[in-house]
Formats: C-alpha cells, sequence, structure tokens
C-alpha cells in the first residue's frame, strides 16, 4: 500500500543550502508548517548524523501552526571538488487523538501511517564580489570607530596644557628656593666673620664662656641651616618626580 502525501509544507522544499565559511558552525532553518485541523507527529532523520545538530529533531504541531528547525552543520575542511551526498528526511504521522507517549505512538505507527519528505544538502562558498562587499560595506564601521575614539583625546590635550601651567609655576618656586639657599648660605659666611673679632677681645674666662656660647649658637644655626636645606632637598626630590612624571 503507497503512503499517504505529506500533509506538513517544508520551506525550503526540497534543498537546504549551507553557506560558507565551514571553519565555524553554519546554520540553515527549516520551517514546518501544518495546515491540517489535525496535530501532526514529526522527526528529522539524516544520513550524516555526527555532521549535523538538528534542534529540535521531533516533536508535535498543533493544527494550524508551525515550527522552525535549526539545522546546524558542524566544521569541516571544505573541498569545492567534492559534492554532498547528505540528505534530510522528514517524517510524519498524524497524532492520535489519545495520545499520551509519542515514543510509543513512533513504535506502534503503520507503515500506512507514515509521510515523509526528503531534502538534500549543498555546500556554497561566497563569491570575491560578496566578498569585497562585505570588506566595502565594514568601512564604514571602522571610520565610525575611529572618530569615536578621536573624542576621549580630547580632554587629554587640555590636561597637558594645565599640567604645563602647574610646570611653571613649580619652576618659579624653585628659582625662589634657590634664591633662599644661597641667601642662607651668605648670612651664615657674614656670622662666622663676625665671630673672628669678638674672640679676640674678650678675656680668657669670658673668651671660653664667650666661645662656648658662641659655638653653641653657630652649632643650632648650622642645625637649623641643615635641617632646611634638608627639607629643601626632600622639597627638590618631590618636585622632581612630579615633573618626570608630568613629562612621561
Amino acid at each position: 500500500m503507497a503512503r499517504p502525501d505529506q500533509v506538513l509544507v517544508l520551506e525550503p522544499q526540497h534543498e537546504l543550502k549551507f553557506r560558507g565559511p565551514f571553519t565555524d558552525v553554519v546554520t540553515a532553518t527549516l520551517k514546518l508548517t501544518n495546515p491540517t485541523d489535525r496535530n501532526v507527529c514529526f522527526k528529522v532523520k539524516t544520513t550524516a548524523p555526527r555532521r549535523y545538530c538538528v534542534r529540535p529533531n521531533s516533536g508535535i504541531i498543533d493544527a494550524g501552526t508551525s515550527i522552525n528547525v535549526s539545522v546546524m552543520l558542524q566544521p569541516f575542511d571544505y573541498d569545492p571538488n567534492e559534492k554532498s551526498k547528505h540528505k534530510f528526511m522528514v517524517q510524519s504521522m498524524l497524532a492520535p487523538y489519545d495520545m499520551t507517549d509519542m515514543e510509543g505512538v513512533w513504535k506502534e505507527a503503520k507503515p500506512e501511517e507514515l509521510m515523509d519528505s526528503k531534502l538534500r544538502c549543498t555546500f556554497e562558498m561566497p563569491l570575491e564580489n560578496d566578498k569585497t562587499h562585505e570588506s566595502e560595506s565594514i568601512k564604514p564601521v571602522s571610520s565610525s570607530t575611529s572618530v569615536k575614539t578621536e573624542h576621549p583625546v580630547l580632554p587629554k590635550s587640555t590636561s597637558v596644557s594645565l599640567d604645563d601651567g602647574e610646570v611653571k609655576k613649580i619652576m618659579e618656586e624653585c628659582k625662589r628656593l634657590q634664591m633662599e639657599v644661597q641667601r642662607l648660605r651668605e648670612e651664615n659666611k657674614q656670622i662666622r666673620e663676625d665671630d673672628g673679632p669678638r674672640k679676640r677681645k674678650v678675656t680668657p674666662v669670658a673668651t671660653s664662656h664667650g666661645s662656648s656660647a658662641t659655638m653653641a649658637t653657630a652649632a643650632m644655626r648650622d642645625e637649623g641651616l641643615s635641617t632646611r636645606v634638608l627639607a629643601l632637598c626632600v622639597l627638590f626630590f618631590v618636585i622632581g618626580v612630579i615633573i618626570g612624571k608630568l613629562a612621561l
């Protein structure tokens, strides 16, 4: 007994096309439509089950509805001289009104109740013209990206100009500090010169006491001067580090 005609409407009807490159998963969509007033069970089978992943590969299509089946071709080394021999078959049957177990229904189905449709697979690689068109369509995207990257650069130039003003202030402060150090050196030298004549005029006792006081005073001044010079050296070091970072 001949099998009944397929009640499902397939889109596409006879051929599944997969377009490369095939270095990644390539997906083709098969649409199954049920135009009847009965629910229909379906299964999707292939002659190369290891090369494809089908989701969903079986199920029920309600009356008057449709479903999209994704057929995913796994990556492989494409040979344009090799013709594809892969085929798919969509098998279907009217769902019983009292169906509870779909697997049991398929096992108990009679051959005259089954309907099927077959599709062949074809592989295509993009043409050179298509590649050129795709590369040209990508160019405006890259240019727009470059325009977007130009905007964050503007605040950077503004910050550099502000840093230049700060550097100028720091350089002026350095000059002022250098003048202060020179003045302190001259003052210290003058104090030492003034202590010489005073030592000759005083008595030995007074000289000893005076010299002790003078030495203490000079030591205190030297200590104060050394502390200030040390502080200035630390300040110069910090300023040098700041100028180095700004220069980078």
